[in-house]
């Protein structure tokens, strides 16, 4: 289970491991005072993207669809997949003031999608498989 807090909220005994999923380390947090147990920065947004975004909400519903093609083919987003899974707990901490509109609760999000869903970047009736295969039945022939 992944939760997500801001960074600037106290830590709990509930949060697990706790990672902090930004590009940018957090003004006026320490890493003891954070109690930061990982720091992903290179899962979160790339720089180009942060500074276009600029948390304008108006920009949300593109922010998202770009992130979620960089994580696609983010390497160190399936790093923190399995870290994620060999965890009970994690939190992810961010730095942005809206908590509605952020990069991860996106980020989360994309970790918890359900399992057998199919990879956004291959339709599902593309006829292979995760491990690239030909699948049998209607989509294999």
């Amino acid at each position: 289970m992944i939760r997500v807090k801001r960074v600037y909220e106290p830590p709990s005994g509930k949060d697990g491991f706790r990672v902090l999923v930004e590009r940018l380390w957090p003004r006026g947090v320490s890493k003891e005072r954070g109690e930061i147990d990982l720091w992903a920065r290179d899962a979160a947004p790339s720089p180009e993207l942060r500074i276009w975004y600029a948390h304008d909400i108006e920009r949300w519903q593109e922010f998202k669809r770009r992130y979620l093609a960089e994580l696609r083919r983010n390497p160190e987003a399936a790093k923190l997949a399995e870290l994620v899974c060999r965890k009970k707990a994690v939190t992810f901490v961010y730095a942005a003031r809206d908590e509605e509109h952020n990069s991860a609760k996106v980020l989360a999000g994309f970790l918890q999608k359900p399992p057998g869903r199919p990879r956004a970047d291959r339709p599902p009736w593309s006829g292979k498989g995760l491990d690239g295969r030909r699948q049998r039945g209607k989509a294999g022939r």
